[in-house]
């Protein structure tokens, strides 16, 4: 039987060449999606390697970013929405049938994260923690506030989350612009603190605009992408695959794009060999958010420590050249530098029309080691597995 805890949250569902830019709020218009169903999916399209095959393990509307618990429990946000969402799969069969509403009415709460049991939740300018969350999924406990002077704009204002090795909470802040310098050092960062949010520092700076980050399995250094500023042409500049190797490193914003294009306005001021270079330039606008290093054991050999990307898709490029990204790519990387940059699943996007039905957000792997990916315009989360 099929549970709810809540039955209504709207988004603004639209095609890829009218889509909003990844750096507005979101209008709210739609009703909840039913928790499986496969309206307006096209799986039949999705391209991906042989052996793989791809299915609906819920839906949730504006599905972004993901946090899987070791008890199986998948927390969602929705960034164009105002919910955070609890997900489970209670019979083994890989097809949701609980879904519940753990907050509502927030500004765009895109981060979330899990630790000590406690779910954390990331607003624009604030952090919530909520405590016992999975003994509390049904009534959950009032959220306790754990930081609050983060900057209030909207513009690259949502933030991913999630916690290092090192046990603090990273939380980005995005440029509040295109491209612009700031007095403030806390804009085109990433940040860290402790779980009960003293101690806040800038980590690394130069970062435009992240929405996803991970650690390397085996060096435990932090790697992230970048989205690239809008408003260069079609083809330029390239998104960003990053590797921080120490904390202080700036990686080039808004003085130099890609580790090689020198910004029209403010390019002249420090030339871009004294930033770090991304560890593998991806394609123009694809708009890279959540990224994994593949830990499962149910993938092939050949896959482990593959970087796997969700590019969330263009929308700063003109109609007769067609969109990039709206695809699953793989990034292989040797001694922090990516040696391969291949598509894994594609077929979200329409070639023909220059329209998407779906954009993958974020990347999980769950326990089975199957791949969980999120998607914000069909309000998807996919399940990707192997088998021989």
């Amino acid at each position: 039987m099929i549970r709810f805890a809540s039955f209504f949250l709207v988004i603004l569902l639209v095609n890829c060449s009218s889509s909003t830019p990844e750096n507005t709020e979101v209008e709210e218009i739609e009703e909840e999606i039913e928790l499986l169903s496969y309206e307006g999916l096209n799986l039949d399209k999705i391209k991906l390697p042989d052996g793989f095959k791809i299915d609906v393990f819920a839906r949730v509307n504006n599905a972004r970013s993901m946090v899987l618990s070791e008890n199986g429990t998948l927390f969602v946000s929705n960034r164009g929405g105002d919910k955070v969402y609890a997900i489970k799969d209670t019979d083994g069969d890989w097809k949701a049938d609980e879904r519940y509403v753990i907050a509502e009415g927030m500004r765009m709460p895109n981060g979330i994260a899990l630790k000590d049991g406690a779910l954390f939740v990331a607003e624009v300018s604030s952090l919530w923690r909520f405590d016992d969350i999975e003994a509390n999924l049904s009534n959950p406990p009032e959220p306790v506030k754990i930081y609050d002077d983060y900057p209030t704009d909207g513009h690259h204002g949502w933030k991913y989350i999630a916690f290092g090795p090192d046990g603090k909470l990273y939380v980005p802040v995005g440029a509040p612009c295109n491209i612009c310098e700031s007095k403030n050092e806390l804009y085109a960062s990433i940040t860290r603190m402790n779980p009960d949010g003293s101690d806040r520092e800038v980590y690394v700076h130069g970062v435009r605009n992240t929405v996803g980050f991970t650690w390397h399995p085996e060096t435990g250094e932090l790697w992230f992408t970048d989205n690239g500023r809008d408003w260069l042409g079609n083809e330029s500049p390239s998104c960003e695959l990053n590797r921080a190797s120490d904390q202080g490193q700036h990686f080039g914003y808004p003085y130099c794009h890609a580790g090689e294009i020198k910004d029209p306005e403010f390019g002249h001021k420090f030339p871009c060999s004294d930033f770090v270079k991304p560890a593998q330039n991806l394609g123009p606008h694809v708009a890279p958010l959540g990224l994994k290093f593949c830990t499962s054991t149910a993938f092939p050999a050949e896959y482990k420590n593959k970087i796997f990307i969700a590019e969330h898709g263009s929308w700063n490029r003109d109609a007769d050249v067609g969109h990039t990204g709206h695809k699953i790519t793989m990034v292989t990387e040797q001694d922090g530098v990516g040696v391969a940059y291949e598509d894994f699943a594609e077929g979200f996007l329409n070639k023909e029309t220059n329209t998407a039905w779906a954009r993958p957000v974020d990347i999980v792997f769950a326990n089975d080691g199957s791949m969980l990916v999120s998607d914000d315009l069909a309000g998807t989360i996919f399940r990707i597995t192997y088998s021989e």
